[in-house]
């Protein structure tokens, strides 16, 4: 039983970005069981739906389903406005549309590497995977932490311990074990993450060719990912190319999630910016 809350917070205080919050740092990606809180509320029971549901079966048709392309077309621009009408039911942090932290992230970016244009577009649309919701996928199926399917489950996944007891897969033995139905050193690129934002808008980016570089696909395709780049999990399925991309996702990590306030940026007034990196790495209408 859950005595308190599960705080899942990067140890490295490297590359923290220091903003003005509302909130504590501490405090970020507090995970509790607080009745009295509608938010934390909110984010369980999204919590329970996933780690439910989240099977090898369910990511394989998730994937047949979303990677055909043939849902619509929209520009970059286009899916990010459509973001405006979207509150993340996942995230403990925040409930303000997914625009605006869009904006956040990407500004928060720009100011500590200005040269690297590439990063501050990467800031900009990371969540863009989470139009899902607005063509009939549920929200936990795309939004919030992912983990590996078809091995054991992680011992930093949030909930770990309370919310999988209905989920398929660990009475399989072909799925619940270290390796499940991997090999050790197999890497990432390998293995199925349970089905969600970042995974759909990397493979819709590498569709559409793209050319971000790889840092900052990496960062996109594994942002959610807090019980590996985080918590230490899944390390042993990892190639030299995973630990290579590691401490990059890491460096975005502390933007994704301590640019999270109440402060509401300018979009209109960074709108022409941003279309410039728009036209430069991902122009046009892409097939999503």
């Amino acid at each position: 039983m859950e005595t308190g809350p599960v705080c899942m917070i990067d140890p490295s205080e490297v590359y923290r970005p220091d903003i003005p919050s509302s909130k504590a740092k501490g405090l970020f990606r507090e995970f509790s069981v607080d009745k009295t809180d509608p938010i934390q509320m909110r984010v369980r029971e999204t919590y329970m739906k996933m780690h439910t549901h989240q099977t090898v079966d369910y990511v394989t048709r998730k994937m047949a389903h979303w990677l055909r392309f043939d849902k619509f077309e929209a520009t970059i621009l286009e899916a990010l406005e459509k973001l405006n009408d979207l509150v993340d039911e996942a995230d403990p942090d925040t409930d303000v549309p997914n625009i605006v932290h869009a904006f956040q992230t990407a500004e928060r970016i720009r100011q500590d590497f200005p040269d690297d244009d590439w990063f501050h577009l990467t800031g900009l649309i990371h969540d863009l995977g989470k139009v899902m919701a607005f063509y009939g996928e549920p929200q936990f199926s795309t939004v919030g932490d992912t983990f590996v399917v078809g091995c054991r489950v992680g011992d930093s996944v949030v909930y770990r311990d309370t919310t999988f007891h209905n989920n398929s897969d660990l009475a399989d033995s072909r799925y619940n074990t270290e390796n499940g139905m991997y090999q050790p050193g197999c890497g990432l690129d390998n293995v199925l993450i349970s089905w969600g934002h970042d995974e759909y808008l990397y493979r819709v980016l590498k569709h559409n060719r793209c050319t971000i570089p790889e840092q900052g696909l990496a960062m996109i395709r594994f942002h959610s990912f807090y019980p590996w780049h985080t918590g230490g999990d899944y390390m042993h399925l990892c190639n030299e190319h995973d630990l290579r991309m590691l401490p990059w996702i890491r460096r975005f990590n502390k933007y994704d999630l301590y640019t999270k306030s109440d402060t509401m940026p300018d979009i209109p007034a960074l709108m022409p910016y941003y279309q410039g990196l728009i036209d430069k790495y991902c122009p046009g209408k892409l097939k999503w």
